[in-house]
């Protein structure tokens, strides 16, 4: 348990995402952590370098509406303090915390306060001994990180702790994974750390972390961009979409557009993605320009338009023809179909699109 949240077992993949304000700023960090929620994020990680970060921690805990992971580095001391500040769990990177008896401390304010534990295994930061024994970071190095720190925790009588053992080599990550799965029972942290900016770094963890999901392994995921933290978790959400893992909001069917487009295709869907951010029932929006596959396609979604001749398209709702709707005011139009689409699955009075098990 991270707070209220339930991590592993027959729990839903969680989201996570972590703030880039200093966390001194308890206002704008606050302010960051908001957007964040708003985007649906579970669980919000904030770094704890200093102590002026840790009495900001109490007052950011108490505001925001989700679950609070202190990230620790090289001081024990700030795991205490974040501890004693409310945080739901500290994460600790082992080969930076020091001794086995500071992380028995660690381990000790953990328990005292109902904290988590966050094993956090990273390529850039593995023990010293380790590095010399394997001679670089390689997946034998990352899981003999992971296990020997599970022990401490164990020998400990700790066991509410979850574990990562990150990469920037998207293949030293996923093996890694798949070794650690096969030799612990308990909750995988997934990432590919520094992935990149927004479009590089969405790619290559979604390569990594949904080979991985698609395996069966992983248990909460954080996508770790060059970008703004609540655009990591619409990036997380998207790629559990994609899996069929978990869906929230408005899943967009959109072709790529060409010559035979009956309106801007990439004008319209941008618009549409950013105007129904809000929308967080699950159901799908098929946006098509033209009749080639567009009748095929929306009658697979709640939602579709297809492009036709002279500024004339039609919507579907439900997968039958409905009507047809004009050039101007066509964005508006679906916006509020889908807000109306939205009310109407809420209040029981419509399905939902189905979320299928990974391996469907």
């Amino acid at each position: 348990m991270v707070g209220n949240i339930a991590v592993g077992g027959d729990a839903p993949v969680t989201v996570q995402t972590m703030t880039n304000t200093p966390t001194s700023d308890a206002e704008a960090t606050i302010a960051q952590i908001r957007r964040c929620e708003e985007a649906g994020v579970d669980i919000v990680r904030v770094s704890c370098p200093d102590r002026e970060s840790t009495v900001a921690l109490r007052q950011i805990v108490r505001a925001a509406k989700v679950p609070i992971v202190a990230d620790i580095h090289f001081h024990y001391k700030r795991a205490l303090e974040a501890a004693d500040a409310g945080a739901a769990c500290l994460r600790i990177n082992p080969g930076n915390i020091g001794s086995a008896e500071r992380v028995a401390e660690v381990v000790a304010a953990a328990r005292a306060n109902g904290c988590a534990i966050r094993i956090g295994v990273n390529a850039g930061s593995l023990e010293k001994d380790l590095l010399e024994k394997y001679g670089e970071p390689c997946p034998d190095a990352l899981v003999e990180s992971a296990l020997d720190h599970i022990r401490i925790l164990e020998d400990h009588g700790f066991h509410n702790y979850k574990v990562a053992v990150k990469a920037s080599d998207l293949f030293l990550a996923v093996a890694a994974y798949h070794q650690l799965a096969n030799a612990v029972d308990c909750p995988l942290h997934l990432g590919i750390t520094e992935a990149g900016g927004l479009i590089g770094g969405t790619v290559k963890s979604s390569i990594g972390m949904g080979a991985l999901l698609w395996a069966g392994i992983g248990d909460t995921i954080r996508v770790s961009l060059s970008a703004e933290p609540e655009e990591e978790v619409r990036v997380g959400y998207e790629l559990l979409k994609a899996l069929g893992i978990r869906n929230r909001g408005v899943r967009v069917v959109s072709c790529p557009s060409c010559a035979r487009q009956g309106f801007d295709v990439i004008r319209t869907v941008e618009a549409l993605e950013t105007r129904l951010q809000h929308i967080r029932t699950p159901m799908s929006l098929s946006v098509l320009g033209c009749v080639v596959n567009g009748p095929g396609e929306a009658r697979e979604t709640d939602i579709g338009i297809t492009g036709g001749g002279n500024g004339k398209h039609m919507v579907y709702l439900s997968g039958l023809t409905d009507h047809h709707v004009q050039d101007e005011g066509m964005i508006d139009h679906i916006v509020r179909l889908v807000e109306a689409k939205a009310a109407e699955i809420e209040a029981g009075l419509a399905s939902p699109e189905p979320v299928l098990d990974a391996a469907e």
